[in-house]
Formats: structure tokens, sequence, C-alpha cells
């Protein structure tokens, strides 16, 4: 399996080498050379694997360039009890007659995020090792995704992570989970801007390709397409446990933000997993939405993004989104360059006279949740089926329910715990969400982060400094 940047600049290389890079070097993202495919004869008979060997089957059609038994003892030691709180790793929970919740949130940071972050940990180190190499790593977080990449690679020989995140826009205990950690290969940065100036930062210094060689730059957002096919496994997981037999279809709703979870269900869908739509769930800060629903792509400024009680979907500026727009122009790097083009000059583009591909041929639907939704959603859900949600989830939920179809299953994917959301729950339900008892003591920890203007230069001094160190 070879990959691609989605701007058509770049020769197609291995999986090693787009695991380590980030960025394409013409500023794209890397994307599979031809999609593979999986048919109902194979589906059926990856029912009774555990998620380990799934994962092992689903992972060894994009990597090709690693031998397939240390995929598979890469995928035993990322997906097992130790690392996840449930035998299942991702445990199927039902909310009620019309929804089940996809339960991602098992692993050590409570979140989603831990799916993907434990096996990237992992192979991480493997190829460094092979390779001799050294990697550091710059990141930008808008609450989950840090903690969940410095819980992965705390540690790791050969990796220090320089994980940016707006300073005053996540939770206290998104906070606490990740400035307590003290491994000396981890290194938090709050800047005072919002999560989209953050990412903007990680993606100037991935285009400094002088910088990027020198000081050995790897990314361990959603841009790293390691990630995004680790994801895709669940989708294959959550399908497989909802269905009887192959001829069955599912919907997914997927509370979105940077558009790589919900990518990584388009991808399988793209596969030939039988999913009927894919549902995007935003909150206030809706560009995916209004995208899905005209045709027009038109990211806010830092001024106009919203600081919400989900945040971790505080974003505009979706970096994912690119994957799919690739394939919606038919794979032509041409076409996407041109519309970032677009972008960049005009602030927006439109296709909206091709609105009705994106359900037609895709299967996207969208819908947004407020505030008031996602409160009066914890509240309902609580009261009427005793299930406590996190916000954003909460946000998914409220949006699923406009697109239940009958003898369709619709599996909302989790994105959290509730305990990292502790405020907004109190203000829903009246009293606080339960914190796991080996985190109860997290935010009277020490903290470890340096609070930074929101400056290019001086994120790329500071990280020169460290890397040096």
């Amino acid at each position: 399996m070879k990959y691609v940047s989605t701007r058509g600049g770049v020769e197609a290389v291995e999986f090693s080498s787009v695991l380590l890079e980030g960025l394409a070097r013409d500023g794209g993202l890397a994307m599979p050379a031809q999609m593979p495919k999986v048919n109902s004869e194979t589906l059926e008979s990856w029912r009774k694997l555990s998620y380990a060997e799934l994962a092992t089957e689903v992972l060894s059609l994009f990597i090709t360039d690693i031998p397939k038994a240390d995929l598979a003892a890469l995928c035993a030691r990322s997906y097992n009890t130790q690392a996840f709180n449930s035998a299942d790793i991702v445990p199927l929970k039902k909310l009620d007659e019309q929804i089940q919740i996809v339960g991602l949130s098992e692993g050590p940071t409570l979140a989603f995020k831990d799916m993907a972050m434990q096996f990237l940990g992992n192979i991480f180190e493997y190829v460094l090792a092979k390779q001799g190499r050294t990697l550091n790593i710059l990141g930008a977080t808008s609450g989950d995704t840090g903690s969940a990449a410095e819980y992965a690679l705390r540690g790791k020989k050969g990796v220090k992570v320089f994980m940016l995140s707006p300073f005053g826009r996540m939770s206290e205990f998104q906070r606490a989970q990740m400035y307590s950690l003290q491994d000396d290969n981890i290194f938090n940065l709050s800047v005072k801007g919002v999560f989209d100036e953050c990412q903007d930062i990680v993606k100037a210094l991935g285009n400094d390709l002088a910088f990027k060689e020198q000081y050995h730059l790897g990314a361990v957002n959603s841009i790293n397409f390691a990630r995004i096919s680790a994801q895709v496994v669940y989708y294959f997981w959550a399908w497989l446990r909802a269905t009887q037999s192959s001829g069955e279809t599912v919907s997914f709703t997927v509370p979105s933000g940077n558009f790589g979870n919900v990518l990584s269900g388009h991808i399988a869908r793209q596969m030939g997993l039988p999913i009927r739509r894919l549902v995007v769930a935003t909150n206030e800060n809706n560009v995916l939405e209004e995208f899905f629903n005209t045709g027009i792509y038109r990211p806010r400024s830092p001024e106009q993004t919203y600081a919400t009680s989900s945040p971790s979907m505080d974003i505009s500026k979706a970096s994912n989104f690119e994957r799919f727009i690739y394939h919606f122009v038919g794979e032509d790097g041409t076409q996407v360059k041109a519309l970032w083009q677009e972008l960049a000059d005009k602030g927006q583009f439109d296709l909206s006279a091709r609105k009705a591909e994106f359900e037609n041929q895709f299967g996207f639907v969208a819908g947004v949740s407020t505030h008031e939704d996602r409160l009066a959603t914890i509240k309902t859900e609580f009261e009427r089926n005793a299930y406590l949600l996190d916000p954003h989830t909460a946000d998914g939920v409220k949006v699923a329910r406009e697109f239940v179809e009958e003898g369709i299953p619709m599996l909302v994917l989790e994105t959290a715990l509730p305990a990292k959301f502790t405020e907004t729950i109190q203000e829903a339900i009246g009293q606080p969400a339960p914190v796991p008892e080996h985190l109860k003591g997290l935010k009277d920890l020490p903290q470890r982060v340096e609070i930074m203007d929101c400056d290019v230069e001086k994120v790329r001094a500071y990280m020169i400094k460290h890397i040096a160190a």
C-alpha cells in the first residue's frame, strides 16, 4: 500500500514514511493511493475476532511495510485490559430502542482519542527503533488529543512531545490530565489563542521543510493518517456487534470538530462496510454542519470561534475535511489545491451545485446542538435511561435522534467520560459527574506547563532549546 498527497505534489510512499512525516511536503495530507476493499465474506469471517485481532486484520490492509506478525504484536500490546477498562475494549451500550452508544472511552485518558493513540505510541517506538531515528512530535489539542498522545508516548524511546493547547479553553480535568505529567519527554505549551491558531502554528512549522528535516518533526494529530487508520477499526467492530448478517446496514452519528473521527467512518464506508448514513454532529461552531447543508465551506476567524461547553469541538478549520474533499473531487490533487487556494483568497469555497451528492453518494448528513440542547439531552437521558453522557456525546445523541430510521441501528460514537466535564454535568443534573477512583486526586497534582503568546517563532525557539537539551 502506497500513500499520496491530497494535493498531488509528492511521490507515493510507504506507510512508515507517512507515520513519521505528518503533513506531506506539498502541504497536503496523506491518503491511500488505492482504497482497500472488504467483501461480505471477509466481514463475516471477522465476527468472532477480539478487538486486537480485528485491528490486526484491518490495519494490515493499510500497513504493508511491517510484517503482519509484528503488527499483531503491536495491536496486542495496544488493545488489552491493562490499557482499557473493558474486556471488549469497545463495548456497545444500549441507550434505548433507537440508539446504542459505541463505548470509546475505556482507555487511560477516558476519551476516544486513546483508541488510536495507544497504537500510535507503540508503532512509533517500533518504527523509530527499526530505523535508528528520533522524532519530535508537534501537536495541537482542543482537549483530548493532547492527553491521549502524552499518555501513549510518555517515556517512549526516541520521542519527545510538544503539545500546544488553547489557554483557558479546556476543562479543569483536561488541563490536569495533561499538565500533571512530569515525564522528561513531555512538553505542554498553553498558547494564548484558540485551537485553530494552535493548529496553524503546527502547520506552519510542519510546512517549513528545512526546520522539519533538521529537527525530525512528526505529527500526532489526526493529520497523521496512522490515527485515521486506527480509528477505522472501531467502525468495523461496532458494525459486527450491531448486526447479525452481512446484508444489514447501520448509521453512525459522530460528534465532530477536526473531522478525523467521522472521516474514519467515511473510509470504512468506502472500503465496503455497510453504512447507511454518517451523521456529523457539531456544536455552535457549526462550519461543517453549514457545509453539508448548504455546500458552502466557510471557516470562521478565531474571534468568531465560540468557547462552548463541548470544548473539544471548538474548531472552525477542520484539518481532515481536505481528505473528504479529495475523495469528493475524484482524487484530483489539482482540484483540491485550487479549492484551498480559493479558500485562502476568498475565505470560502462553494460546492452547492453538487450538494445532493454529500448524502446520495457518501452518506453524509449533519445537524447542530447548542449549550441548551446538550444540557437538556444530558438531563433527559440521565432521568429516562439512567445513562450519563458527556457534553460532546450529548451533542451526538441530540443530532442522532433527528436522523433515526426504522430498522436501521443508530450508533453514536462516545467522545469521553462525563468526569472530564463535571462543570457542565453539574449544571445539567445538579450533581457532579463521578470520577474513576484512580483519578480522584488528579486535580491536586503539581502541574508543569509553559504559557506562551500565540507566535510561531516563540514556539520554534522553545522547541529548539528543549530538543537540544
